[in-house]
């Protein structure tokens, strides 16, 4: 994982390779514009993204006209996801510095960008290393930064991006509250960048073409949404001792906002190998798979019903299982509803297939799934879904290709990372921006304290409060110790 002690270290690289390390033109562009904002006294607006010097000027490799993006965290994600695509993009940008707070984990990113640039054949990459994100955001000619961190290390580095008017590309889950991610979706719009948030799936062909075939009546009035997400087991031991930390790790700014509990290797990442981390079953650090995969699966069923930008009314746990042992905490099986102001109901449970259903009149419906994809190689895939096909339909009729009097058509894209850097180019929306990341968010949070809070509750997606609910509202936002958090990053 990655960030930052907000008392900014120094860069472990030497500020001469850095600078060698970020020149680029669109960096120096960022720069000007950046300080002409500054003296005006104003925010651009999102149509105000940088100019693009055009391929025939420099060549469409020219050192010049590529994008200079920095990693923030180099876990398991980063390593499978993030890096694994985004590197071979040559043509688009180059990753020229990595940040972690894990000083293993940062000389392995160094290691892993320039040996598979070497492999590219892609020459005079020299990648400066970070123990600080705020250090890296400093720099002026650095255009972009993908953050690949514990969910609650998502919002504020992206905000201190979003400000410092570095282009975004984060990790779902948006945020770790309802708050935070609307302060999120504000820094973007007044930082004026291009943030993209990493629900891949609509970047897979099946979930856009089930999510066009609903919206084109093919199963008439879309009535019932069931989606299948797995819940997570609790540790099988009792209670592992605590033992110090690591001493490669920064275990005080990887607590970060979260208040400071003893080290267990269990609860944080595994010092040997890219396994996948005990943090993810840690409510301290997020809230289990209801994010984890969730907003996956909310992201794109929202693109299915046409709700990406606003949310239910009603949400509803009926069943919740949470560990009575160990320190896993997060949530184990459950069934949650969701009911939405056009009379469509989403049912969100362990016991359905993983993937969505849309289901409309007369016994019609449409499944749709990743298949056999992963993202990392420690995804908690189980066979069903490796053998399981992408598209299937109560009526393979149904899965026909659209005819000309279709008229819905969405956003293609086959590469999540390549639309993000295309769209930064471009000056145009990427396929998953902020806004509709928190909106998919919101769902997964507010499932959250349903689960908390055992009863329905009403929801008003206009003003993100749930109505005439003190106890609920109050767990819309969490205490952040200082000081680290988004309420800081916001003040800075």
């Amino acid at each position: 994982m990655s960030l930052s002690a907000p008392s900014s270290p120094a860069p472990s690289n030497s500020a001469a390779p850095a600078a060698r390390v970020f020149g680029g033109a669109i960096g120096r562009r960022l720069f000007l514009r950046n300080a002409a904002t500054a003296v005006a006294g104003a925010f651009a607006l999102p149509a105000a993204f940088p100019a693009i010097i055009p391929a025939r000027v420099l060549g469409a490799e020219a050192p010049s006209n590529l994008l200079q993006i920095g990693q923030i965290g180099c876990g398991r994600i980063a390593r499978d996801h993030d890096l694994g695509e985004t590197l071979g993009l040559t043509k688009l940008a180059r990753v020229v510095a990595v940040c972690d707070l894990d000083r293993n984990r940062l000389a392995d990113g160094k290691r892993l960008v320039e040996g598979r640039y070497k492999k590219l054949k892609v020459a005079g990459v020299n990648v400066a290393t970070f123990g600080d994100y705020r250090a890296m955001l400093r720099d002026a000619k650095l255009d972009a930064v993908m953050i690949s961190t514990p969910d609650h290390w998502h919002a504020e580095p992206a905000i201190v991006a979003a400000l410092a008017g570095k282009h975004v590309y984060l990790q779902k889950p948006t945020s770790l509250t309802v708050v935070e991610g609307r302060q999120l979706v504000t820094a973007v719009k007044r930082g004026g960048v291009v943030l993209q948030i990493g629900t891949q799936q609509r970047s897979m062909a099946q979930f856009r073409v089930a999510a066009e075939f609903v919206r084109n009546g093919r199963i008439g009035a879309l009535k019932t949404v069931r989606i299948g997400l797995p819940g997570d087991p609790a540790h099988k031991d009792p209670q592992p001792k605590p033992t110090e930390s690591p001493a490669a790790l920064n275990y005080d700014a990887w607590l970060g906002s979260t208040p400071v509990i003893p080290y267990i290797e269990e609860k944080v990442h595994p010092q040997r190998g890219y396994g996948r981390p005990g943090w993810l079953r840690v409510e301290q650090f997020g809230a289990g798979m209801i994010t984890g995969w969730g907003q996956h699966h909310f992201d794109s069923a929202a693109w299915g019903m046409d709700t990406e930008l606003t949310g239910p009314v009603w949400v509803e746990v009926d069943q919740v299982n949470f560990p009575d042992h160990g320190i896993w905490d997060v949530h184990g099986n459950f069934h949650a509803q969701a009911g939405y102001a056009n009379g469509v109901v989403m049912h969100t449970s362990h016991a359905y297939k993983n993937g969505i259903r849309y289901e409309g009149e007369n016994g019609k419906w449409i499944f749709v799934s990743r298949g056999g994809y992963t993202a990392s190689a420690s995804d908690p895939v189980t066979g069903e879904m490796k053998n399981q096909s992408g598209l299937q339909a109560s009526d393979p009729a149904l899965l026909r290709p659209l005819g000309k009097d279709e008229k819905v058509r969405l956003k293609k894209s086959s590469n999540h990372h390549r639309d993000w850097l295309e769209s930064i180019r471009k000056r145009e929306k990427p396929l998953c921006p902020a806004e509709e990341g928190q909106r998919s968010c919101t769902i997964c949070l507010i499932t959250h304290i349903a689960m908390k809070l055992r009863r329905r509750l009403e929801w008003d997606p206009a003003t993100e409060r749930f109505k005439n609910d003190s106890e609920a509202n109050a767990l819309l936002r969490r205490e952040q110790r200082k000081p680290y958090g988004t309420d800081a990053a916001i003040a800075a």
